[in-house]
């Protein structure tokens, strides 16, 4: 092969199938994507392994995407119940499915997904290194932590989430800081676990050149966690996040400078009025390379609704330069999802996403709204049903409470507006009595 991975194709000026698969799907040229990814600015997650993968991009002037949250746990350990998720994820359009599973047969479930799923896969390792070795966290040794990684790599994983910003300057800023929650990130409380234990340095930031060897063998993203994000909204945009910020962005330059691909994550909780900001501060930290975000949640006060505060916060975040949102359902805090529950999840992200792409100037972002109105203003509603973000729970709401009209709804009745304007301007008779 002429080339590891896309980015060093991209900086040999070699397009590759996955490129050209991409900017057709944006409707951008192959050249200038080519570009996008030679600087970073766009990633295209594409594991060698990952054989029936449909490539997406993520970064600079895409579409933005959205990440689907499963797996198995010990309190939930079906691996059919998580495969009909996936199944599920996909007929709802997600772009990319991350495995979170952290108990049991987690390679048996992760082989399983390559083979189904052709949306990017992403992980995190360290979620598996316990069980991997059924050892205690404090007993497993730095080239173990590396050797997970690896093993999800020759897998198919396309991406993975490692936290190696979490340094021991990082840990002490936190210890000095007012935060309501701490750290909320589940692998960066691991890994802070296993440094006060061991007492040592992060073993992912200690041996980041051992593990840009993995990324650049299997062809894998590295997206870099962040250990700090906020869990509060009282805790966002803190020294301790901002610190960690900045040693991901070093660490960005570092794995270009091996033609490892990079996604930076983000927060977390955070009120309105600061995600803008944050993501001006991301990008310009993290060099312009794809951010990625979960949510950011805009208030705490809501658990049971987060697949809104999520996704208002994301339609913000993405409408102000993220390229990339975890969805959220309103289980999150409090259970892990049920199928309804990821379904809510994802169309709340979705409907983020895409408002974010109009905002942004997405090609044909607007297209679709345009023509979804040309048919709500033709009273078109077979055609209506067929364009939406989610045609059955259209057709069920229309069909549980049926009009006296066809062409009105049980709203509004002969006094419909759209219904009225379309008789005018045919030059037909409106009345509004039976």
């Amino acid at each position: 092969m002429q080339y590891t991975t896309q980015m060093d194709a991209a900086k040999k000026g070699i397009i590759t199938q996955q490129m050209a698969t991409v900017a057709k799907k944006e409707g951008l040229s192959e050249r200038k994507l080519m570009e996008l990814v030679a600087k970073g600015q766009v990633a295209i997650p594409a594991n060698i392994n990952h054989l029936n993968l449909s490539p997406e991009g993520v970064g600079k002037g895409l579409s933005t995407k959205i990440n689907v949250n499963l797996g198995i746990s010990k309190d939930c350990c079906n691996i059919d119940l998580e495969l009909e998720k996936v199944k599920k994820a996909l007929d709802l359009k997600a772009d990319a499915i991350m495995d979170l599973s952290s108990y049991g047969k987690t390679k048996e479930f992760r082989e399983k997904l390559v083979q189904l799923s052709p949306a990017m896969i992403g992980t995190v390792p360290i979620y598996d290194a316990v069980g991997f070795y059924e050892k205690e966290l404090q007993e497993i040794s730095e080239k173990e932590f590396l050797d997970v990684v690896e093993e999800h790599a020759r897998c198919g994983v396309d991406f993975v989430t490692i936290h190696a910003g979490l340094t021991r300057s990082t840990i002490e800023r936190i210890k000095k800081t007012s935060r309501l929650t701490s750290i909320v990130s589940r692998g960066g409380s691991l890994l802070y676990a296993w440094m006060e234990l061991n007492n040592k340095e992060n073993p992912f930031y200690q041996n980041f050149d051992q593990l840009l060897d993995i990324c650049e063998r299997y062809d894998v993203t590295l997206s870099l966690g962040d250990a700090c994000r906020p869990g509060s909204i009282h805790d966002a945009t803190d020294a301790a996040q901002v610190e960690e910020l900045i040693v991901l962005g070093e660490l960005t330059k570092r794995a270009w400078a091996r033609n490892v691909q990079v996604i930076i994550e983000g927060p977390g909780h955070m009120a309105i009025n600061e995600i803008a900001s944050n993501m001006t501060l991301a990008k310009r930290l993290c060099y312009g390379a794809p951010f990625y975000v979960l949510g950011p949640i805009v208030t705490d006060v809501a658990p049971g609704y987060d697949h809104i505060t999520s996704a208002i916060g994301g339609a913000i975040a993405a409408a102000n330069g993220a390229d990339f949102l975890c969805y959220v359902t309103p289980a999150e805090h409090l259970r892990l999802p049920t199928l309804e529950d990821m379904k809510e999840g994802i169309i709340a992200a979705r409907i983020a996403a895409h408002a974010a792409d109009i905002a942004k100037g997405i090609c044909k972002a607007r297209d679709w709204d345009n023509k979804v109105s040309k048919a709500r203003a033709d009273l078109d509603w077979e055609k209506l049903f067929e364009m939406v973000m989610d045609p059955e729970k259209a057709r069920r709401y229309r069909l549980e409470s049926t009009p006296l009209h066809e062409d009105s709804c049980t709203m509004c009745g002969k006094m419909c507006s759209m219904r009225n304007m379309k008789k005018l301007k045919e030059g037909k008779v409106v009345s509004l009595i039976d």
